[in-house]
C-alpha cells in the first residue's frame, strides 16, 4: 500500500472562522491582495478590516470562471502591488483565480507554459507568494486542492495548472458565509461535492485516509443537502455542507475524480456551463453506466461494495444498494431543477467531441472502470 495525502498548510473551520483573516495577514506582513467576486457576503467590510488593521491593501473584484485574459489582468495588478499575502473570498472560481496569481508572482515565464494539455505543463519551482483561501460556496473544496481549473477559450477547453505547491497556505472555513448562496447555487455546489466524494471513494486510487475522510462527507450530504437548499438559514446544514465540502476537496485531491469530472471539464470549454450544474446533472447517468460496466467486466473488484456504502450513506438508509445511489441523485436534480445538458447549451453534434476530449481528461484515471467512448456518449445522451 502505498499512498500521499497533503493539503493546505492551516486549516480554521467554524462560524466566526473569517475573523482569523486578520491575524493570517498580520503574521504575513503589510502588503494585501485581495480577490473576490462581485456579489455575496459584503467584501467592502473585509478590506475595510484589512486596512483599518493598517495594511496595505489592493482589492480585485472578478465575475466568471477564470480564464488566461482574467488572470493577465490579476496578475498585472498584483505585480504592481507586490503583496505579502494573496487572500481570495469567493467562489470555487475566485480562489482558483488567487492560487494562480499566488504561484506566478514568484515563478516566471508564461501562464501557457504552466498549463495541462494545452501548455508544457512547467512544473512550479518556486514557492508562491503565501495564499488563503476563503470559500463563500459549499462545493468545490478547491481551498484544499493542489490544481486551479482555468478556461483556455481559443482552444474551447478548460485545463488545469497544478502543483503541490499550490496547495493554499492557510484554508478559512466559515459555513456562515455560505448563507448569501441562492438556493441554485446551493443545489449545484452542494451536488459538486457530492459528485466529488463519490469518485474519491469508489475510484481507483481510493486510500484508507480519504476512506474515512469521504464517508463521513457523504452522511453530512445526505442529511443536509436538502435542508440547506429549502432552508437557507439552518446554520447547522449550513456548516454540514462547509465540511462535506471542504473534505470533498481533501478526497480529490489526495486519490482521483472519475468520469463525472472527466466530462466536465472538457463540456465547461465548450459550453461555458457552470462547473457544478455540469456534475449535477451527469452524476446519475455516470453512476448507472459505472455500475453496468463494473458488473459486466470487473465484478471482483471493491467498486460495487463502494457503491452501495454511498448508498447507504447518502440515503440513511442500510439496506440501500448500487441503483438506489443513482435513484437518490436523479430525485434530488429534479427536486432542486438541476437543467439538462441541452438546456446549457449540448447538442448532439458536440457529443463526439466532447468525448474525445473527455477521454484524454487526467480525472478519467480515477474512475473505478475505463469505459468506451460508446459509454461515454451513452451518459451524454442520458444527460441531454
Amino acid at each position: 500500500m502505498q499512498f500521499e495525502f497533503a493539503t493546505a498548510g492551516r486549516i480554521l473551520f467554524g462560524p466566526g472562522a473569517r475573523e482569523h483573516i486578520g491575524e493570517i495577514a498580520e503574521s504575513a506582513g503589510e502588503r494585501v491582495f485581495l480577490i473576490t467576486g462581485r456579489s455575496g457576503p459584503d467584501y467592502a467590510a473585509f478590506g475595510a478590516d484589512l486596512a483599518e488593521a493598517g495594511h496595505t491593501l489592493h482589492h480585485e473584484a472578478v465575475s466568471g470562471e477564470p480564464d488566461i485574459p482574467m488572470i493577465s489582468a490579476a496578475l498585472e495588478a498584483a505585480r504592481r502591488h507586490d503583496p505579502h499575502l494573496v487572500v481570495a473570498i469567493g467562489g470555487g472560481s475566485v480562489i482558483d483565480l488567487g492560487k494562480v496569481v499566488a504561484a506566478l508572482l514568484t515563478n516566471t515565464g508564461e501562464l501557457t507554459e504552466y498549463l495541462e494539455v494545452v501548455g508544457e505543463g512547467r512544473p512550479i519551482t518556486e514557492r508562491p507568494v503565501p495564499f488563503c483561501a476563503v470559500p463563500t460556496t459549499a462545493g468545490t473544496g478547491t481551498e484544499v486542492t493542489r490544481n486551479a481549473v482555468i478556461g483556455v477559450p481559443e482552444h474551447r477547453v478548460k485545463v488545469s495548472m497544478r502543483s503541490p505547491l499550490m496547495l493554499p497556505s492557510y484554508a478559512v472555513v466559515d459555513p456562515e458565509l455560505s448563507a448569501f448562496c441562492p438556493p441554485a447555487v446551493t443545489a449545484t455546489a452542494g451536488l459538486d461535492a457530492c459528485t466529488q466524494l463519490i469518485e474519491s471513494y469508489v475510484g481507483a486510487k481510493a486510500n484508507p485516509l480519504t476512506d474515512g475522510i469521504c464517508r463521513e462527507g457523504l452522511l453530512r450530504v445526505g442529511r443536509s443537502l436538502r435542508s440547506a437548499y429549502h432552508h437557507p438559514s439552518d446554520r447547522a446544514a449550513r456548516e454540514d455542507m462547509a465540511l462535506a465540502a471542504l473534505m470533498s476537496g481533501l478526497g480529490l485531491a489526495n486519490a482521483k475524480l472519475g468520469a463525472v469530472h472527466g466530462l466536465a471539464g472538457p463540456l465547461g470549454g465548450l459550453l461555458s456551463a457552470p462547473h457544478g450544474a455540469l456534475c449535477a446533472r451527469m452524476l446519475a447517468p455516470v453512476t448507472r453506466v459505472n455500475l453496468a460496466a463494473l458488473r459486466a467486466r470487473a465484478s471482483e473488484g471493491e467498486a460495487l461494495t463502494r457503491y452501495r456504502q454511498a448508498a447507504q450513506l447518502l440515503t440513511g438508509r442500510s439496506e440501500a444498494q448500487p441503483d438506489d445511489l443513482v435513484n437518490w441523485v436523479g430525485e434530488i436534480v429534479q427536486e432542486f431543477h438541476v437543467p439538462m445538458l441541452g438546456a446549457l447549451g449540448l447538442t448532439e453534434a458536440l457529443i463526439p467531441e466532447a468525448v474525445a476530449k473527455g477521454m484524454r481528461a487526467s480525472s478519467m484515471q480515477g474512475n473505478p472502470v475505463q469505459l468506451t467512448e460508446d459509454e461515454l456518449a451513452e451518459v451524454l445522451q442520458e444527460a441531454l
